[in-house]
């Protein structure tokens, strides 16, 4: 066995002259406990929200996006949207049309973006589980259908879908010349109320969606679109479908997975949760000054235990060691104590949902956390810097016990 690691651990568990060396050990360690369970939580609820927010725009943006560089909008023909179709992995290719428009609906008016969107669309199934009310359909029967958010309902006040009563939309006339008629610079086109959806407030208050067909009529987009969006075919990676397209397209067009359609909400609360680990770490490594004083206590308390192994040929490399081992011992089983109440509170909150978001407008009633393996390598991290930071003081300070004595 190790001598110094075996010393430590009499140490460690035998009882000390002083009392109060017990007791900064035991605040030492409960210190460590709390302060690695207060780490593995905030960054499980980092780790939660982020994965809520993906999941919300999930159901609203698709798998991959491709958009061009420079301008609003590109030309398609069959030919450029059959090569897209024909590249391994890709399962849909839905063609879009989005841009702003004043929708009317009996006395009341909004400013919304109009998506127009092909019939594939709802083969996607993005929208399938956020219907709240009326049909996921956008034509029927030679009719066109809207489907609007329910932020947008509640503006214009629409209750009953089944009525006859229509959507109105108005668009600028972009071949419109300067004249007196103010109706022949504004594209007006109907639609029918189908559904509602429900996703989240940024999209429920803004978007409406509506046929393709409809919308390049409306817009006088002809062959141009604002963009397409991708569904990737099952057993197929997102990014290697990516990088395809990518090689396909050139230069000329951007293919976004979900993440980069959303890159500063994402890097945000990346961030965030950077900054407050950084912020929870530096109050643990403040705590941790509770085990310097531990082991700095048992320094002094060991001296005649120190000059007996001094006596007996143990080096200084060999004292140095016994307090290493003794701050290990104190931080990491004060860490695992802390991580196995965190790791359960996350358990705990995942099942049950103990703690509560409090607000009536949020997406979901209780707090997201979801338990991540590299989460415990950065606190593993955190705690090995705090125990080699917390032992260098005491354990030189024991080394030199034997000059000390005899000068």
């Amino acid at each position: 066995m190790n001598l110094s690691l075996f010393i430590a651990k009499r140490y460690f568990l035998s009882k000390k002259k002083k009392n109060f060396i017990n007791i900064i050990s035991l605040i030492a360690m409960s210190a460590l406990a709390i302060g690695s369970a207060s780490l593995i939580i905030i960054l499980s609820v980092f780790n939660g929200l982020e994965d809520l927010i993906r999941s919300l725009h999930n159901y609203f943006d698709p798998q991959l996006k491709i958009e061009v560089v420079e301008g609003k909008s590109f030309e398609v023909d069959e030919k450029f949207l059959q090569s897209i179709r024909n590249l391994e992995g890709v399962e849909i290719v839905t063609e879009v049309i989005e841009d702003n428009v004043v929708i009317a609906y009996r006395n009341s008016k909004m400013v919304v973006k109009l998506k127009g969107v092909s019939d594939n669309f709802i083969d996607q199934h993005r929208l399938d589980d956020r219907i709240v009310q009326g049909d996921l359909k956008l034509r029927e029967n030679n009719v066109n259908y809207a489907i609007i958010g329910v932020g947008v309902q509640y503006i214009l006040g629409v209750v009953n879908l089944k009525e006859l009563f229509a959507l109105r939309i108005y668009y600028p006339n972009r071949e419109a010349k300067s004249t007196f008629n103010t109706s022949k610079m504004i594209n007006t086109k109907s639609l029918l109320t189908a559904g509602v959806f429900a996703i989240e407030k940024q999209y429920d208050a803004n978007y409406i969606f509506a046929p393709l067909d409809f919308a390049k009529d409306l817009m006088d987009y002809e062959d141009r679109r604002s963009y397409l969006e991708i569904k990737v075919d099952n057993g197929y990676s997102i990014s290697n479908v990516q990088s395809n397209l990518k090689n396909l397209l050139g230069d000329k067009f951007r293919v976004l997975n979900s993440d980069e359609q959303h890159q500063s909400l994402i890097r945000a609360v990346k961030v965030e949760k950077f900054i407050v680990f950084l912020i929870v770490a530096l109050i643990v490594a403040i705590l941790s000054f509770n085990s310097f004083f531990s082991l700095t206590m048992l320094a002094i308390d060991k001296r005649k235990d120190i000059s007996v192994l001094f006596s007996l040929g143990a080096d200084r490399k060999l004292i140095k060691k016994i307090f290493i081992w003794e701050s290990i011992l104190i931080s990491f089983i004060g860490a695992f104590i802390g991580l196995c109440i965190g790791t359960l509170f996350c358990v705990i909150q995942q099942q049950f949902g103990i703690l509560k978001l409090g607000m009536a407008t949020s997406v979901m009633e209780n707090y997201p956390v979801k338990i991540q393996v590299l989460d415990y390598f950065y606190i593993f991290i955190v705690i090995t810097l705090i125990t080699i930071i917390a032992a260098i003081k005491p354990s030189n300070l024991a080394s030199n016990i034997k000059i000390l004595r005899f000068i």
